[in-house]
């Protein structure tokens, strides 16, 4: 069963999105829902039902966000929850720390499809979404950051989970052209993102090229999380402890920065009725508590309206 989100989390009274981003400029973020999550991720945009889903890894809770009211609600789950995407007939697929889980249209586990090979005691799925033919992907997390044993998987029919990279510490930022014919690929502690050719048709991947590098400084320690694709084929990564989403163009460059009002974007997903409303979700886990308290707004989910569309997000075909 969905609950609602505790009053102690979220202080103020929901609001529509309308009423929030009335007269907003566009690229300027606004806190749509003060959260105060641990650890938000991986938003989702469920364009048959106008809202959003998204995770809060460390509470092990599935959100659903409603932008019509401004209501949140969720359910709690058994163990960390990594990863979501939507299912073709309902429901969901998710990487959990065991493994990827198919769930039902209310969140509740239904069957394990793949379990995670890795040992799960430092160990656990991360960052995933859908390939343009409904496979899904999902990579792992080396939590101990001591052996870079984290992988990036593909969820074959069989159950079985093809190794699509190997010597990761954090596997991120997985992301498809619009055409489907590229796939992006991050690895946040490492500063680096890849890039490789895809065919969206039978799933064959190109090896694996760095496309861009990210140098940080003794003040900015800023690095790319989860990200987004366009329609007019730019990633958007949300640089975690960077308090930023930076726009890359299809050849790597980078295009635009746009600041947050928090240290530590994790990702970033376009919704709205048409798809130009960018949803930013954030962490406050670890971090300092001189930072939370000039940053109050830590772990909420930001939106803002950009001048481009983004795509329907794949949905997993089972």
């Amino acid at each position: 069963m969905l609950n609602s989100l505790a009053a102690a989390a979220v202080p103020a009274v929901p609001c529509p999105l309308q009423v929030l981003l009335e007269g907003v400029p566009v690229f300027e973020p606004v806190c749509v829902l003060p959260a105060a999550a641990a650890l938000g991720e991986c938003p989702r945009w469920d364009e048959q039902r106008q809202h959003l889903v998204w995770v809060d890894i460390l509470e092990q809770r599935l959100h659903r966000y409603d932008p019509a009211t401004g209501e949140d609600s969720y359910v709690t789950l058994p163990e960390t929850i990594g990863c979501v995407s939507l299912g073709e007939h309902g429901g969901y697929i998710a990487g959990l720390r065991s493994g990827l889980w198919e769930l039902d249209g209310a969140g509740q586990l239904q069957q394990q499809l793949a379990v995670n090979p890795e040992d799960q005691a430092g160990s656990r799925f991360n960052d995933g979404r859908c390939d343009p033919a409904g496979r899904f992907l999902a990579g792992t997390i080396d939590e101990p950051k001591s052996g870079a044993r984290a992988h990036l998987y593909r969820l074959r029919p069989s159950g079985a989970l093809e190794v699509l990279a190997d010597g990761l510490l954090t596997s991120n930022g997985l992301a498809f052209s619009p055409d489907g014919r590229w796939m992006y690929h991050s690895d946040t502690p490492n500063f680096v993102i890849w890039r490789r050719s895809y065919d969206p048709i039978t799933g064959d991947c190109g090896p694996r090229q760095v496309w861009a590098t990210i140098t940080p400084t003794a003040t900015d320690r800023g690095r790319p999380d989860g990200a987004a694709v366009d329609a007019e084929g730019h990633y958007w990564s949300a640089f975690y402890e960077g308090g930023r989403l930076v726009r890359f163009a299809p050849d790597g460059s980078i295009v635009a920065r746009y600041p947050l009002p928090v240290q530590c974007p994790t990702m970033c997903a376009f919704g709205g009725a048409d798809l130009r409303t960018l949803f930013i979700t954030s962490a406050r886990a670890g971090r300092p508590g001189e930072e939370l308290a000039q940053q109050p707004l830590a772990g909420g989910l930001f939106a803002m309206r950009t001048d481009v569309p983004g795509c329907i997000e794949p949905r997993w075909r089972g």
